[in-house]
This record gives C-alpha cells, sequence and structure tokens, in this order.
C-alpha cells in the first residue's frame, strides 16, 4: 500500500511560505494546503492556531526563566503531530502541500538546546513526502522583512539582544539544519523572489511539473 502523496515547502524565517500557500490556494486549486496558520486550519482544529499564538504571546518572553525548552518541545510537538494527523488521513487522490512538515520545528528545537534524542527520531519516523520545496531568503531580506527586526521572536535569532548579527547567525545555521534534515530527499532549491506573487507562481512550476 502506498503512503500518502505529498510535498513540504520549506525555508528559512521570512521566506514567505505562508504568503506563498494563500496564493497557491486559487493557483492551484486541485491540491489542499496544509499549516498550522489560522488560514490553513479547520474549525475543529482551532486549538492548533491558538496554541501556537500562545506560545508567541506568553511561552518565548518566559523562556529560560517560566518555561524551560523541553516546555517548549512539548507544546511545539502538538503542530508537529498534527500536520502528520493531517498527511497520514488524506485523501489519496489529493497532493498536499505541507508548510514546514516537522523539519523546521526539529531545527529549532535543536537550536534551543534540546536533546531529547527519542523524540527527534519518533518525528523522523513520520511518512516523508515525495518532495521538498525549498523557498530560498538571504538573512539580509528576511531581516527586512521582519520589519528590521521590529517583528523578532526569541527562536528567530541567537543570543539576548535580537539585533541583526544574532539574526543572520542564527538564520545561516537554520538553513544549514534545514537542508541537512532533506538531504536523503528530492530537493528543489528555488532562488530568492522578488515578491510573493513571483515566489508563488515559483513554487507553482514545480509542483505542476
Amino acid at each position: 500500500m502506498s503512503g500518502p502523496r505529498f510535498h513540504v515547502l520549506l525555508g528559512p524565517d521570512g521566506a514567505g511560505k505562508s504568503s506563498v500557500m494563500r496564493r497557491l490556494v486559487q493557483r492551484l486549486p486541485e491540491w489542499r494546503m496544509v499549516s498550522a496558520d489560522s488560514a490553513f486550519t479547520a474549525p475543529e482544529h482551532a486549538l492548533i492556531p491558538r496554541l501556537r499564538q500562545d506560545v508567541h504571546d506568553h511561552l518565548l518572553p518566559g523562556l529560560g526563566t517560566a518555561y524551560s525548552v523541553d516546555f517548549l518541545a512539548s507544546v511545539l510537538q502538538t503542530a508537529v503531530v498534527h500536520l502528520r494527523d493531517q498527511v497520514r488521513e488524506a485523501d489519496p487522490r489529493v497532493p498536499v502541500l505541507v508548510d514546514s512538515y516537522y523539519y523546521k520545528i526539529l531545527a529549532k528545537c535543536r537550536m534551543a538546546g534540546v536533546q531529547d534524542s527519542r523524540m527527534y527520531s519518533w518525528w523522523r519516523s513520520f511518512p516523508q513526502p515525495s518532495g521538498v520545496v525549498y523557498l530560498d531568503v538571504s538573512p539580509v531580506a528576511a531581516w527586512r522583512r521582519r520589519g528590521d527586526g521590529a517583528r523578532l521572536n526569541a527562536l528567530e535569532y541567537d543570543g539576548d539582544a535580537g539585533d541583526r548579527a544574532d539574526f543572520e547567525r542564527y538564520q545561516r545555521n537554520l538553513r544549514k539544519l534545514l537542508l541537512e534534515e532533506v538531504r536523503e530527499l528530492p530537493v528543489t532549491m528555488l532562488r530568492e523572489q522578488a515578491d510573493a506573487d513571483r515566489a508563488a507562481e515559483a513554487v507553482r512550476g514545480v509542483l505542476s511539473a
């Protein structure tokens, strides 16, 4: 029995994956978009974007004081399992594009210092995609897209300052870990695009080929 048919849209912070997926709803109507973003979650899964917002509003500001990195990983795992469930339960006749899958959360947990190899092994046992579309962006452009640092969270930069150097260093390391995680999969690299419309068209071209 064949596994689920799906692709993963991957990229560092600021790559524009959510913006691209919103545009692909119209450009690839035969595809199903799966994400933990509220724009792509059904009403019965409202807990997922709510938890995601709570991570940004409450957990990350208290990371290292009120909350440990292991607690962070436990909460982020809810999104990982949700995405796996959506993939596993998908109609095999309908192609699926998944935002980041577990790859980005795993990389960020590693960078945060989470050492739980059993958890990582479990995530890596999940169904694997037919291919990965990697939407690249330079740390310089990503910094601009984050309002020159005005819209950063604690999982987007190294150190305590959250300045441009901390952000760019983190993003370079994140890119390395993401590509390491998918090195055994077919990966299509898309260079940085000028805007979300062009990026969406580039992704559409890959998925329609």
